[in-house]
């Protein structure tokens, strides 16, 4: 087994954190005031390639590997999570679009995805159904000209800022086989949205409820087959737990940096702080997580790419794990600067309030355990 990066994976993840330190980084904090990304930082991220990372090269995607994706995530992270994170939705959704859709629906949305002019989102989560997401109650009415969709989404990402809505509803019974996967277009008759949510972290990304009345779909709106929705929004998942994992490997390496390096720097008692055996274990213990949570993402995402039958449960494991240490260990970043960790301008305490929440979504890691669970006590 190689454990180093290619040559290409390494210019990968160099171009990736270049672009965001000149164009992220400088402009992180006032995103997060305005809660709002600009339409032209996503533009010039489509220009990288950076709209449709796991589309194929046959769609006009980069064809890169789950592998891949995650350097990529990594790297955008360490100059903003939420930044990081908002493209890896919009990515996310973009392959669940390549992956199933007909011909004809890529041929209309891909284009405009891919290179991000137009920003896509990703409607699964409910007021009544978060873990239990096959709960979900939006309901879809077949129509003459396709449906007629009713209910609300909640927690959504670019929810009154995205051009597009990868929508999963119920068409038929009230089982996970009931539940279909629409594209719902911005501007349409029946689509509204609540005002931008107040949060803790993430704050750069408008998020918002998503509300569908007689909401009029096309048929030709539909992804892939009637009834398989659930199934696609799971496949969907195991990539963005990886990215959202990525994401927090990358803000937890920033915060490292900033307390290794604000502890050769500060002195207390006639000396570095990092001459204080305290804080000479914390960064030792920082240095050693990170190692081992970067290595186990890695392989995670290797076993989805090459399709290993415990792939899905390594990621479940590897998103659990990742997103755990990563706050424990920008938490710790912040403690080591002390008060001055507390202060907007060293940005360690914008990384703690984006991280929180990466051990919620994407399933909760309590729901991670449970899927682990399941697995080892079934061998």
């Amino acid at each position: 087994m190689h454990f180093s990066l290619s040559e290409e994976q390494n210019i990968l993840y160099n171009t990736a954190r270049e672009f965001g330190e000149e164009t992220i980084a400088p402009n992180a904090i006032e995103w997060e005031k305005k809660e709002e990304i600009p339409r032209k930082l996503l533009k010039e991220a489509g220009t990288l390639g950076l709209g449709g990372i796991i589309v194929s090269e046959e769609d006009g995607g980069s064809g890169m590997s789950r592998l891949d994706g995650t350097l990529v995530f990594e790297a955008l992270a360490m100059s903003c999570p939420s930044v990081s994170s908002f493209i890896s939705i919009h990515n996310m959704s973009a392959w669940v679009i390549s992956k199933r859709g007909d011909q004809a629906l890529k041929e209309k949305f891909l284009k405009n995805i891919v290179s991000f002019d137009d920003v896509c989102s990703y409607c699964l989560t409910e007021p009544g159904s978060g873990s239990d997401a096959a709960a979900l109650k939006t309901k879809a009415t077949i129509t003459n000209e396709g449906y007629s969709l009713n209910g609300s989404k909640s927690f959504i990402s670019g929810g009154g800022f995205s051009d597009l809505y990868v929508v999963l509803c119920r068409t038929g019974d009230q089982t996970p086989n009931g539940i279909s996967m629409v594209l719902v277009e911005n501007g349409q008759t029946g689509l509204s949205f609540g005002k931008k949510e107040q949060k803790m972290g993430w704050k750069a990304q408008p998020t918002a409820i998503v509300q569908f009345d007689n909401c009029s779909i096309p048929a030709a709106n539909l992804v892939g087959e009637e009834g398989d929705g659930f199934k696609y929004a799971m496949e969907g998942l195991d990539g963005g737990r990886l990215n959202i994992a990525a994401a927090s490997l990358g803000g937890a390496q920033k915060a490292y940096e900033i307390a290794k390096s604000y502890s050769k720097e500060r002195s207390a008692f006639g000396k570095p702080i990092s001459k204080f055996q305290s804080i000479e274990f914390k960064l030792a213990d920082m240095a050693t997580q990170l190692e081992a949570a970067r290595l186990f993402l890695r392989s995670a995402a290797w076993k989805l790419d090459n399709s290993k039958p415990d792939a899905t449960v390594s990621v479940a494991m590897a998103k659990r794990l990742v997103t755990d240490v990563s706050f424990e260990i920008s938490n710790t970043a912040l403690q080591i600067l002390g008060g001055y960790g507390y202060l907007e301008e060293y940005g360690i305490e914008k990384i703690v309030r984006d991280l929180r929440v990466h051990q919620i979504l994407e399933g909760t890691n309590e729901i991670m355990r449970v899927i682990i669970a399941r697995a080892i006590l079934s061998e």
